[in-house]
């Protein structure tokens, strides 16, 4: 019997204990599920950052962790968590930060917000087409692969940027410094999708910003940290930067002192881009489960070094 500890909040056992059992079973997966294992005896942990368990060093048989988040930068700081930890890649994840992206892409695309606002009036503006509308994503993971596909698929001419060379079918890449610079250059629309490391803290600064074109928006579903707040606020009221939709932020919930609430060319969403779904990531476990019964390589394992 393979003893799996879940690790996350209360109300999320609720939700999780049936998807998880079902996929179980459905991979042929004996499986012991709790939430109380002794843990010298436990195989597996189903792991929530913000759980109580913070202290890995009596799970001297856990084969591995598996996070519920996609971001790993809260775990992989825990000098006590030696075992291989894996972060959560799940389509119901996916799909949700695909339909989020595209459609505030299609927001700014459409200017929805001034036909909004323009309701009293005949007052007719033409958007240009998809194919005259240049995206660039920062970050060429999985989900910015995905979102970027997605895009594609709409029309828009997509530029993807990484921190190292990547080379994806069909989609022009670039990387590095230099590269960053070329991506936002022609950007009218930027969305952010990079892993909150200290290399990637800051990536839109005042410097960075200053390549965009003016008016150009900005989409942020990533991580907080990836943008200087006081940078994008002056970039902003200057008027170079024509709207900002941010959904993560550097404390959350986002402080109702914080200017990001009232600033007038500032959407603010709480964190909602991208939620993990207990069905789907209940599969992916039990596949990543399979694999190390299996003596396979774990799915989705964090690079420690690189930080996620």
């Amino acid at each position: 019997m393979i003893k799996v500890q879940f690790a996350a909040h209360p109300e999320r056992w609720d939700s999780y204990r049936p998807a998880l059992e079902t996929a179980f079973a459905a991979a042929q997966l004996q499986v012991d599920l709790r939430q109380d294992h002794p843990a010298a005896e436990v195989d597996y942990v189903i792991y929530a950052p913000n759980s109580d368990l913070q202290d890995f060093t009596p799970y001297t048989r856990c084969k591995a962790v598996f996070s519920l988040w996609a971001g790993v930068e809260k775990i992989t700081g825990n000098t006590s968590l030696t075992q291989p930890l894996c972060r959560m890649v799940d389509p119901g994840l996916t799909a949700g930060m695909v339909e989020w992206v595209t459609g505030h892409v299609l927001r700014y695309h459409l200017d929805i917000d001034r036909s909004i606002a323009t309701q009293d009036r005949w007052d007719p503006v033409v958007p240009p087409l998809a194919q005259e509308r240049p995206v660039t994503l920062l970050g060429l993971g999985a989900l910015g692969t995905a979102c970027a596909t997605a895009l594609q698929r709409l029309g828009f001419p997509v530029t993807g940027w990484s921190r190292s060379q990547k080379t994806l079918t069909g989609l022009h890449c670039e990387h590095g410094a230099e590269g960053l610079t070329r991506a936002l250059e022609t950007a009218q629309i930027v969305i952010l999708l990079l892993p909150d490391t200290a290399a990637t803290e800051n990536t839109l600064n005042a410097t960075t910003l200053a390549h965009l074109p003016k008016g150009a928006r900005i989409i942020n579903p990533g991580r907080g940290p990836l943008i200087d707040d006081v940078a994008l606020l002056d970039a902003l009221d200057s008027g170079r930067i024509a709207h900002a939709t941010l959904d993560v932020f550097r404390q959350e919930p986002l402080p109702q002192t914080h200017p990001f609430w009232a600033h007038p060319r500032v959407t603010v969403t709480p964190h909602i881009a991208a939620e993990t779904r207990p069905l789907t990531a209940a599969r992916m476990i039990a596949k990543n489960i399979q694999h190390g019964e299996s003596g396979l390589p774990f799915l989705n394992q964090v690079d420690r070094q690189l930080g996620y």
